[in-house]
């Protein structure tokens, strides 16, 4: 198995760090990098086999998959702040390569449609297949880089002090352009009538969880920004994100411990002063910072007495989880060359009406999914025949509308032959509607697995077996309280339920919640994006 951070035992942890962060996901890791980077002794507590949260891969049955990392934007500009923070927190020795210049291919109801890199690409294309709507595609791809530009005023008040951040809030609606917290879908029909150009547009909703009837456009606006440039995957694979962050850390005198999970965070005087392990050892520290979902967070690592101190439930409640996700992981016989597999992704759609989409298969689960994502990893692995020659990888997501409640509780591998019933039925499907898309592949697979939203909760130790953490509605993004200073001294939090979806959404979060721990010394960690 691919393994990354050092193996908790009782005495291998020092008595008392600066700071003890909660969770090696990429927010996690970010907080204790660049903390570590200003001096400070930091140590990370996972309670996986292995660090990196979603970043991490796994190997099996002779293959390697990554589990949650598919392609990043940005990082092929060096003087990006994505790329540069990825440079400081990694020393400068995580490498990515560039993937297909068609970097996703949307699929509705059997027509194809290509996002290509480069605004300029990115229009023509598309204006090919809608050729009577090439004003609203340049007034939609204007809007995008004019509601990105302004979006780090949607979480300004989260940096600063909270009685700043009230008057803050108040006029922040006032300097942001009207369609930021608008729905996605409201705003593309503004654009154009046209039903089938607002699906194409929309298409990416995927990559944070949330349709366009829910989301607010300034968070469709990022992600789309984000990949006009293309996409890129980290050269050897997703585990090379932790591998390369780690020993930063430890460079300081710091430690990222696995098998590790944290069962309190003690309070002492209304102060976070350390946690409480599942063993029953103690480690303590000056500052706790929680990489966990708020959830979790405020509902599990915090005694019964804290919680009701500080109203906890009644903050949570205002907030839903976002979706669960099925996950096949797929090993074929064959390179990517000889298979013809390419670095693009698809995005398949029954119809382009993605909220119908959804309802039709919550209604009925043996609807068609609702969207259907086929990723190729081993393909824009430059190293991957290095170690694997002879196989491919291919990842297929899809949302989950059934119910998996029966088995809750259950142990991990060990849920019973109903269970894996249900498994082997739900991987027949999404192989079938694999093959659909992509015929070169049948006959060619070798190994196959189903990852539901238990394996989720059981791996990466959150509340619903979700992968976006707290769903991208209006709504979520209007909560004052999802900032990284907690009510109780000491206690902070990062992730992407402070800020959003994916691995640069939690890149950034641990820039900010970073930033905050430091005050008045935050121009030291700024200084080293510099």
């Amino acid at each position: 198995m691919k393994r990354t951070g050092k193996r908790y035992r009782t005495g291998r942890a020092a008595e008392h760090y600066d700071v003890i962060v909660v969770g090696s996901g990429m927010s996690g890791l970010t907080t204790a990098a660049l903390l570590s980077k200003v001096g400070q002794k930091v140590c990370v507590l996972e309670q996986h086999y292995t660090a990196g949260g979603l970043t991490h891969s796994y190997e099996n049955n002779g293959y390697e998959w990554d589990v949650g990392v598919h392609y990043i934007g940005e990082v092929h500009k060096p003087h990006s702040p994505i790329r540069k923070l990825f440079d400081v927190i990694s020393d400068q020795q995580l490498k990515w390569a560039p993937m297909d210049d068609v970097y996703d291919r949307v699929i509705i109801g059997g027509t194809s449609y290509d996002l290509v890199r480069g605004r300029d690409n990115f229009k023509a294309n598309l204006k090919k297949h809608f050729p009577d709507d090439a004003q609203a595609i340049d007034a939609y791809v204007a809007l995008v880089d004019k509601v990105a530009k302004a979006s780090p005023l949607v979480f300004m008040d989260k940096a600063i002090p909270k009685l700043l951040s009230h008057v803050y809030t108040r006029f922040k609606s006032r300097i942001l352009p009207r369609e930021a917290m608008m729905q996605t879908q409201t705003v593309l029909e503004e654009l154009t009538s046209n039903p089938e150009l607002i699906g194409v547009l929309a298409a990416q909703w995927g990559d944070y969880g949330t349709p366009p009837q829910e989301s607010p456009f300034f968070m469709h606006a990022m992600l789309v920004k984000h990949f006009f440039g293309g996409g890129n995957f980290p050269v050897g694979g997703a585990w090379k994100i932790a591998d390369t962050i780690i020993p930063v850390i430890r460079a300081s005198g710091g430690e990222v411990f696995t098998y590790a999970r944290v069962a309190e965070i003690l309070i002492e005087n209304k102060r976070a002063v350390g946690v409480r392990l599942d063993n029953g050892d103690v480690l303590r520290a000056d500052k706790v910072v929680s990489a966990c979902d708020v959830r979790l967070t405020f509902e599990k690592l915090l005694s019964p007495n804290i919680q009701q101190q500080y109203g906890f439930a009644k903050k949570l409640k205002q907030v839903a989880p976002s979706k669960g996700y099925l996950n096949l992981f797929a090993g074929f016989k064959g390179t990517a060359e000889e298979l013809n597999l390419p670095k693009t992704n698809l995005w398949v759609y029954p119809s382009a009406d993605h909220g119908g989409n959804i309802a039709r298969h919550e209604a009925d689960s043996d609807n068609e999914f609702p969207v259907l994502y086929i990723s190729f990893p081993s393909a824009k692995d430059p190293e991957w025949d290095q170690h694997y020659l002879g196989k491919s990888t291919v990842e297929v997501v899809v949302p989950s509308s059934m119910s998996f409640d029966q088995w809750t509780g259950t142990t991990w591998n060990q849920r019973g032959e109903d269970y894996e019933a249900v498994k082997a039925q739900l991987s027949e499907r999404i192989l079938d509607a694999l093959y659909h898309h992509v015929p070169q592949l049948r006959g060619k697979l070798d190994y196959s697995e189903l990852s539901t939203p238990l394996s989720t909760i059981w791996f990466q130790n959150n509340t619903y077996g979700e992968i976006y953490g707290l769903d991208h509605t209006v709504d979520r993004f209007k909560q004052d309280w999802l900032r990284p200073q907690t009510p109780i001294k000491g206690l902070y939090l990062t992730g992407q339920d402070i800020l959003t979806a994916g691995v640069t959404g939690a890149l950034m979060s641990g820039l900010l919640t970073t930033v905050v721990m430091q005050g008045l010394g935050a121009h030291k960690v700024l200084k080293l994006l510099k």
